[in-house]
This record gives C-alpha cells, sequence and structure tokens, in this order.
C-alpha cells in the first residue's frame, strides 16, 4: 500500500497491565501504516507496574517530557496499586506533568446494544482534569459538642478558559450543541468563574448553541435530550460522577474513549492529546483472547483526529466508521452479545479500514 512518506506523526505509547496492554496491542495494529497509509513514529515507554517500581516512577516521567516533545500519546490501562507506600497511578503524574487541564469523554450508540431512555446522540463530556474538589485541603475541627470537617478547594482561570474553549471546539467539530454548566446561582464567586469562561467562549464561537443549565438541572434534563448530540463542559467532580452516568447509558462503555489535553502556555490550544480507554485492566480476561478493542481503538482513532495532518485525520474517520461497521455486519465480541475473538473483531476492522484507505487513495480515482 502507498504510505504517504510526509505525514510523519510522532506517537508516545504508554504500555499498560493485563487486559490494558493485550487491547493497547490490537490498536497498535489497526493505525500500523501498512494499514492505514500514514506513517507514524512510536516512541514505547513500559508503564506495567513492575517497571513503575523497579524505576520508582522515573519511567512515568520520561514518557510525560516525551508526550510534551511528540504532542501525542496513546496510553494502555495500568494497574493501580492500593498500598499507600507504593508507585500508584501513573494517571496523576502524567496529568500534572504534560499540564493536564481537561478531559474528554464521549458516549455513543453502539449498534446491536441498546440503549437506556432511549439515548441515541453523543454525549461528551469536558470535564477539569484537575482541581477542584481532588486534591483539596482537608482537615477536621473538635468543637464543644461536634466535630466539623473542612475543606478548601481551589479552580484557576486559565483552566475554566481551557475547558470552556475546547467544550465549544469541540461542540463545532461535531455538530453539537454545548449543554449545562455549574451551579453559578449558589456560588457565585467560585462556579460563577467558569460560567463566565463557558459565555466568553460562546462569544467566540457563535456558530454554535449554546444551552446553559445550572448542573442540577442538566442531570434532570438529560433524558429528554437524548436524540441531541450534546457537549456538556463540568468541574472535575461534577464531570467525574457526569461521565460514570453518561457512558452506560448507550449500553455499554465500550463505545466510548477517554482524551487528556494538556496545554501549555496558550489555555486555548493544546499541546498534548493523550488517549485512552475508558476501563481497566479487566484481569479474569487476560491471556483468553476474549477482552473488547474496541474502545482502546476508537481511543487510537482519536488521536489521530488532532493530528495535524490530512491523512491522519481521514484515518481517524475510516477506523471510527470501521468499527461500527463491523458491528453492523454483527461481529462483535461476547460481551456485546457475539462470538467474536478480540483478534477476530480487530481483523474485520482492519478488513474494513484496508478498503476503505484504498477508496481514499489517489491510486483509486
Amino acid at each position: 500500500m502507498e504510505t504517504y512518506a510526509l505525514a510523519v506523526t510522532a506517537i508516545v505509547v504508554l504500555r499498560g497491565d493485563q487486559t490494558g496492554q493485550e487491547l493497547l496491542d490490537e490498536a497498535l495494529r489497526v493505525i500500523d501504516p501498512e494499514v492505514i497509509g500514514v506513517e507514524l513514529e512510536l516512541e514505547t515507554f513500559d508503564l506495567s507496574l513492575a517497571n513503575r517500581r523497579a524505576t520508582a516512577n522515573a519511567v512515568v516521567i520520561e514518557a510525560a517530557d516525551a508526550m510534551r516533545v511528540a504532542g501525542f500519546g496513546l496510553k494502555a490501562a495500568t494497574v493501580t496499586p492500593t498500598d499507600r507506600g507504593d508507585v500508584g497511578s501513573p494517571n496523576a503524574v502524567l496529568r500534572e506533568r504534560v499540564g493536564g487541564r481537561v478531559i474528554l469523554r464521549t458516549g455513543r450508540r453502539i449498534p446491536g446494544v441498546a440503549g437506556i431512555a432511549g439515548v441515541s446522540a453523543p454525549i461528551s463530556i469536558v470535564r477539569m482534569a484537575v482541581d477542584d474538589a481532588y486534591n483539596a485541603k482537608e482537615w477536621r475541627e473538635q468543637g464543644v459538642n461536634d466535630e466539623v470537617a473542612y475543606r478548601t478547594e481551589h479552580i484557576s482561570r486559565a483552566t475554566c478558559r481551557a475547558v470552556a474553549e475546547f467544550a465549544f471546539t469541540h461542540a463545532a467539530r461535531t455538530g453539537a450543541r454545548v449543554f449545562g454548566g455549574p451551579k453559578f446561582t449558589v456560588s457565585r464567586i467560585y462556579e460563577g468563574m467558569f460560567k463566565e469562561e463557558l459565555d466568553a467562549a460562546s462569544g467566540r464561537h457563535p456558530e454554535v448553541d449554546y444551552e446553559p443549565q445550572l448542573i442540577d438541572a442538566t442531570y434532570a434534563l438529560l433524558f429528554s435530550r437524548t436524540a441531541d448530540a450534546l457537549v456538556i463542559p463540568t468541574l472535575n467532580r461534577d464531570g467525574d460522577c457526569l461521565s460514570d452516568l453518561v457512558l452506560p447509558l448507550f449500553g455499554s462503555i465500550a463505545g466510548a474513549e477517554s482524551l487528556l489535553l494538556g496545554f501549555g502556555d496558550d489555555p486555548l490550544t493544546p499541546s498534548v492529546v493523550m488517549a485512552e480507554a475508558p476501563h481497566g485492566t479487566a484481569p479474569s480476561l487476560e491471556g483468553k483472547n476474549a477482552a473488547n478493542p474496541m474502545a482502546m481503538i476508537l481511543a487510537a482513532a482519536a488521536l489521530l483526529g488532532f493530528a495535524p495532518v490530512p491523512h491522519c485525520r481521514i484515518a481517524s474517520r475510516v477506523i471510527r466508521e470501521a468499527v461500527f461497521e463491523t458491528l453492523r455486519a454483527g461481529i462483535s465480541t461476547s460481551d456485546l452479545g457475539g462470538q467474536a475473538s478480540t483478534t477476530a473483531f480487530t481483523d474485520a476492522v482492519i478488513e474494513r479500514v484496508r478498503t476503505a484507505i484504498r477508496a481514499t487513495s489517489p491510486a483509486s480515482r
């Protein structure tokens, strides 16, 4: 197959644990240059639990620094140890090191899988990746008749601006409506800052429909907007909770991917995009060739969609369409009611990607 030698995109590949690594391998098969016709320069780092322990998390820092240079990362699911004195999750280190401010998770309808309450159009949660309720200072004080717990949270205008701008940019790109928002009527100073930045972003993107709602109204109205493509910008904890509600509405989280957006000095333009599947390592499925690679493949496709190379963006669209065409053909893994193995599902996707890429190449015209 003809490849586009000038369209070299560097991607940092972050290896993981158990089925997380197995599914990453499947996604890498799909984005092989021989399949998509685009040359990719892959730099690999081993973020398995064993190697994180062996390097005292130094490998995580090295991987993050490499992503800051390359601009793109594809991460497998990793094991987070429960011992407080252990290496912990690599995600917090990666977020801090690459300036991660935004997390994007999109739920979408999966062919052959029944959604809940008639949900059909995609719903994207654009959430703060830092600050807010997480890493807040907490303490307790003993009063005369009671014990009182306190927490001091903070958000920054730069993070509010990054989330707001990306929400409108993503909505413009996907033809969706920006819907929802913070509880600024109760928290005029704290959550009001986020509302100010959402309103400002709306002014910069007049082509995007904007329907601000308080966060509680967002939850209440969600089931009445099941036919509308929505982008919902949120604070950190609100987005964490809302993602856990929205993704299962589509019957499975297999059709979702998770993106971390890192920002440098410019809060309006991401400098790093890291993609991963939203699920864990599923140790019970390790080595059985039975896990569903769909979310990891979609993560790789989403990552290519951010590359400043037209052929990468074409490959992104082709891969995403091939995944759902495979499902419509009745090929799926057991979690979606099918009988295909992990590798068989990937093989079917690759076959469709190859066919579609050939049809878009200049030689086919």
